[in-house]
């Protein structure tokens, strides 16, 4: 087979042989959902320290108390809630909502309340205490911008957003066109047909991993039935292909209504000498 490709980022291969494409979130990505909830959990706690004090001035609470409650809202905003938060949503936040990302486990599944609050702890020393210095400096050490909390539970930030789905161009590509003159395509299986048709019409939803895997598994059973096979990336051969049997089967479909547009009168007419009662 002389289809070439480019080598891709390593994948992970499950239990049961399943390929999953895992997109990390990149560290600038993490860094904004992180300083959006920043705001969001420390400005809760600087809220509850103001109705704290606002109380204690009112029924004159003792410096005790007012402490405890400072203690306990520290406690509620920081860990609490986020461990809440990510819990229930399945490793969402407000930040991580808005970079289009989630929380998940190394093998891709989603997290539990173990991983939520080990992150949460480990949080207040690498997010709050040194105000995200610590985070910073150990995301940029590993390939999945992971943080110490993330290290630790077993977790890494995933994106989930999908890039625009780029609609496909038909016809034989530009590199193809001298090779399409002389090529030879045999009928392929239907199923097969399809399945080809399928990708290249959804191509561009796909991530660059599965999008190289797929053209060259569909290039390797398509380069059976065509002769020479070209020097070319797989997605362009699987292109030209297509654009091949759609103008041959167009041409020969031409053939056939032309010829059945000459025996319309045959066919339609009524037999010599007999009465047309209609």
């Amino acid at each position: 087979m002389a289809i070439d490709h480019v080598e891709q980022p390593q994948e992970l291969i499950t239990g049961e042989a399943v390929a999953l494409d895992l997109r990390p979130a990149s560290f600038v990505l993490r860094a904004a959902g992180a300083i959006i909830d920043w705001f969001v959990y420390f400005g809760g706690y600087i809220l509850v320290l103001v109705i704290a004090f606002n109380i204690s001035s009112q029924f004159g609470l003792d410096q005790a108390m007012s402490t405890a409650i400072g203690v306990v809202g520290l406690v509620l905003c920081l860990v609490v809630i986020p461990v809440a938060v990510e819990t229930l949503s399945q490793g969402k936040s407000l930040g991580k909502l808005a970079i289009g990302a989630r929380i998940v486990r190394d093998d891709g599944g989603s997290i539990g309340f173990r991983h939520a609050f080990i992150r949460a702890f480990i949080g207040i020393l690498e997010v709050y205490a040194t105000i995200g210095g610590l985070a910073a400096i150990v995301a940029l050490l590993n390939g999945r911008s992971q943080r110490l909390g993330d290290l630790v539970a077993g977790t890494y930030s995933q994106n989930e957003r999908v890039s625009r789905a780029v609609n496909p161009v038909f016809g034989v590509p530009v590199a193809l066109q001298d090779w399409a003159r002389t090529a030879d395509v045999a009928r392929m299986p239907d199923a097969l047909a399809r399945r080809v048709a399928q990708f290249l019409a959804q191509a561009g939803g796909f991530t660059p991993g599965t999008r190289d895997r797929l053209s060259r598994s569909l290039a390797n059973e398509v380069s059976i039935y065509v002769s020479p096979v070209p020097h070319s990336d797989a997605e362009l051969f699987l292109a030209a292909v297509a654009s091949l049997r759609r103008d041959r089967e167009a041409a020969a479909l031409a053939l056939e209504r032309g010829g059945l547009d000459r025996l319309a009168p045959v066919l339609g007419g009524m037999p010599r000498g007999f009465p047309d009662r209609g």
